[in-house]
């Protein structure tokens, strides 16, 4: 989970503290479409998956990112 804040916090430009399963561009100025493609480049990059396009659309919050990472096997502690 620590890896996954690191990440959103970097290309949101937000506290890692703010960041929850709610967290989605309805509620972060930051998470536009350019920094939401930056966002699945370094989520593949760094857990090592690929997300299929239907996938990347299903995306709308923090939330939905764990569950499609859990997916594909990445495994999330919560802290």
């Amino acid at each position: 989970m620590k890896q996954l804040r690191k990440i959103l916090a970097n290309i949101l430009e937000i506290d890692e503290n703010q960041i929850t399963d709610g967290t989605s561009p309805e509620n972060v100025e930051t998470w536009d479409s350019f920094n939401g493609l930056m966002l699945i480049s370094e989520l593949e990059n760094e857990f090592n998956v690929v997300f299929t396009m239907n996938e990347t659309r299903q995306i709308k919050n923090v939330g939905d990112i764990i569950t499609i990472l859990s997916k594909h096997g990445v495994k999330f502690i919560r802290e």
